[in-house]
């Protein structure tokens, strides 16, 4: 796969950097194209002379952005008729919203920032940001901090390590896993502060109920 990528990314400036476009458009949009790889492959080709770093992760940044606004439109528009119409599994669909809704209104900024990290969510992150109604605005606006974030980091990493395109790809394994624990420990805290916050209120509410009822 790389050396085909590496094949596809070098024939010429004119045909490699769209390449690249179109693949990081293509999986960040919901489709499973190597989008991630492509941008490994561009920039290990700037490490070597053969294309422009700077390019490759603007061109690997604003095609993320599109991509993930095009998932987010198609969530948006029919991901939600897909899960809500009658049909076999119709009941574990209602419960994909059931539970993804309240999540993305709690966690929807930092699914949508995080998932640009780690594969899976990478790819369905926007349909699910969509199909649950998440704020395009707020969508927006940490899809685009993790689409720059994203190209850039990987970008120069790739580019540092670029020396042969397999030492990189088995590298960023490593950097994918350790995005993901992030973000399941970012996760986790902000739900056990939700629920500490939860708890207290109730606290609250409970003891201004037995002031207003106890006898005087």
């Amino acid at each position: 796969m790389i050396d085909v990528l590496a094949s596809l990314l070098n024939v010429a400036h004119t045909v490699g950097y769209p390449v690249l476009f179109l693949l990081v458009m293509a999986e960040s949009g919901g489709l499973p194209v190597p989008g991630e790889t492509s941008l490994i492959t561009g920039a290990v080709l700037a490490s070597q002379g053969k294309l422009d770093l700077t390019l490759v992760i603007v061109i690997a940044a604003s095609a993320a952005i599109v991509g993930d606004n095009i998932g987010y439109l198609i969530g948006r528009k029919g991901g939600r008729w897909l899960l809500e119409r009658p049909g076999a599994l119709h009941g574990q669909r209602l419960r994909v919203l059931e539970v993804g809704e309240p999540f993305f209104e709690r966690h929807g900024p930092k699914a949508v920032f995080f998932g640009r990290f780690v594969l899976g969510l990478r790819v369905w992150a926007s349909w699910l940001a969509g199909a649950t109604r998440m704020p395009w605005r707020s969508f927006l606006f940490w899809n685009a901090l993790g689409g720059i974030l994203w190209a850039t980091a990987i970008g120069v990493i790739a580019y540092e390590l670029g020396r042969t395109a397999e030492n990189v790809a088995e590298a960023f394994g490593y950097y994918g896993l350790a995005a993901f624990v992030l973000a399941v420990v970012a996760l986790l805290v902000a739900r056990h502060r939700h629920r500490r916050r939860s708890a207290e209120q109730q606290r609250r509410s409970s003891a201004a109920r037995r002031s207003v009822t106890a006898p005087r």
